[in-house]
C-alpha cells in the first residue's frame, strides 16, 4: 500500500471510530513551543504546573516517544455538552467543566487505538499518546493542519471551535503531512480576554495560570483568597473563555449533559475519601488527595449556599472543627461569606443571613 493510501485508511478508520478530524504531521522537534514553554516558566506563568512544563525537551520532541518515528497521526474528538444547569433540588449544586463531565479521554484513546491497529496491521509500529506530559497535543494538532491557536491559547478547529480533546499516534510509517496550516480565525475578536472572570488571559494566546480558575482548582495549597468569589459555583474546571467564543457558540450541543455536569456540594462534603475517589478519581486531583475536592467544594458553598439552611450550617460547623487546617480555614471563610458569625462558646454558627451566598450568574 502506498503512503497516501495508508494515510487515507487511517484517517477513515479514525473518523469511523468517532474522531471529528484527523491530520498528519512529520516528526520534528517543536522548537518554537519549546522556547515558549521556557519563557512562560521563567515568567512564572505556569503557576507551578508540571505536565508538559516538567520536561520541555521531552514534550516537544515526539521522536523520543518511539525510536525511528516518522509521522504523527493527530485526532480531535468533540466533547460538546450543554452547559450544566443542575436539577432543581434547592440544594447547592456545583458546575463541572464539560470535558470532565464524561470520560472523553478514554473515548479519545479508544479511537486513536483503532488508528494504531491499522498501522500495526500494515507492518508499522504505533504508540498512542493522549493527555500525557510526553507531548504538547495542541502543537501536534496545529502542525497536522487541524486548527489554529485562539487568543485563549486553545486550539480551534476551523469553523468548529475548541470543544475538542486532542491526541496523537506516533508511528514509524512515513505518511504525507498536512500541506498547509490553518490560518488564524480570531481576527479582532477579544471576547475570551474580556470574558475571563479573573483576567487570566494577559495577552492574546498568553494565560497566566496563577490566575486561571481551571488550574487553581487543580493546584495544591489554599485556594487563593482573591479568586474565591470569582470561582462561583465551579467545582472543577472553567469553560468561560470557550463559552463566549463565537465559533463555539455556533456549534450544536450534544443532548447528553453527562453524569457529572453538576455535583451536589453537600453530598460531596459528606462523602468519605474512598467514595470521592471512586466518583471523581479520573479527574486531576492534586496528590490524589480528596481534601482538594473538599477545599473547592467549601469555596463553592460559600459562594452559592443559603446561609439559613440547617444542613449548610451543620456542614460548615463540622468543617470549621476539621483536623485539617486547610479545610477548617476554608470552612471559616465560607461561613463568613454567608454571614454566619461563630459562637466562641459552642463553635456553632449563628446569625445566618438566608441566601447570603453570591449568585455567580449575576456576579453580585
Amino acid at each position: 500500500m502506498t503512503s497516501a493510501g495508508l494515510q487515507r485508511e487511517v484517517s477513515e478508520a479514525g473518523r469511523r471510530a468517532g474522531l471529528t478530524a484527523v491530520g498528519v504531521a512529520p516528526v520534528e522537534v517543536f522548537e518554537g513551543t519549546r522556547r515558549i514553554l521556557g519563557e512562560r516558566k521563567a515568567q512564572g506563568h505556569h503557576g507551578g504546573m508540571q505536565f508538559t512544563y516538567r520536561n520541555p525537551e521531552r514534550s516537544t520532541d515526539p521522536g523520543r516517544i518511539l525510536p525511528a518515528a516518522a509521522s504523527l497521526v493527530v485526532g480531535a474528538l468533540n466533547y460538546a455538552r450543554p452547559a450544566a444547569s443542575g436539577p432543581a433540588t434547592g440544594r447547592p449544586m456545583a458546575r463541572v467543566a464539560r470535558y470532565a463531565s464524561g470520560d472523553v479521554y478514554e473515548e479519545l484513546r479508544s479511537a486513536l487505538g483503532v488508528v494504531a491497529r491499522v498501522l500495526v496491521d500494515a507492518g508499522h509500529r504505533a504508540v498512542v499518546v493522549a493527555d500525557d506530559n510526553a507531548l504538547v497535543d495542541r502543537e501536534a494538532a496545529r502542525r497536522a493542519g487541524l486548527g489554529y491557536y485562539g487568543k485563549n491559547s486553545n486550539l480551534l478547529l476551523a469553523k468548529r471551535g475548541s470543544w475538542f480533546v486532542l491526541g496523537s499516534v506516533v508511528t514509524d510509517a512515513v505518511l504525507p503531512p498536512a500541506v498547509e496550516q490553518v490560518p488564524d480565525g480570531c481576527g479582532p475578536c477579544r471576547r475570551c480576554l474580556d470574558g475571563c472572570p479573573t483576567d487570566a488571559i494577559i495577552a492574546p494566546g498568553v494565560v497566566d495560570a496563577r490566575r486561571c480558575l481551571a488550574w487553581l482548582v487543580q493546584a495544591t495549597g489554599d485556594f487563593p483568597v482573591e479568586f474565591r468569589e470569582a470561582l462561583g459555583d465551579r467545582l472543577y474546571g472553567c469553560d468561560d473563555c470557550q463559552e463566549v467564543c463565537p465559533p463555539n457558540r455556533r456549534q450544536p450541543e450534544a443532548t447528553d449533559p453527562g453524569d457529572e455536569a453538576s455535583v451536589d456540594v453537600l453530598d460531596l462534603l459528606a462523602a468519605g475519601d474512598e467514595e470521592l475517589m471512586e466518583r471523581h478519581g479520573r479527574w486531576y486531583i492534586p496528590d490524589r488527595d480528596p481534601r482538594y475536592l473538599r477545599r473547592n467544594a467549601l469555596v463553592v458553598l460559600g459562594n452559592i449556599a443559603d446561609g439559613g439552611d440547617p444542613e449548610v450550617s451543620e456542614t460548615l460547623r463540622r468543617y470549621r472543627g476539621h483536623p485539617d487546617p486547610m479545610l477548617a480555614a476554608h470552612a471559616s471563610w465560607a461561613a463568613r461569606r454567608l454571614g454566619m458569625e461563630p459562637d466562641d462558646a459552642t463553635g456553632a454558627v449563628v446569625g445566618c443571613r438566608p441566601g447570603a451566598g453570591r449568585d455567580p450568574e449575576r456576579g453580585s
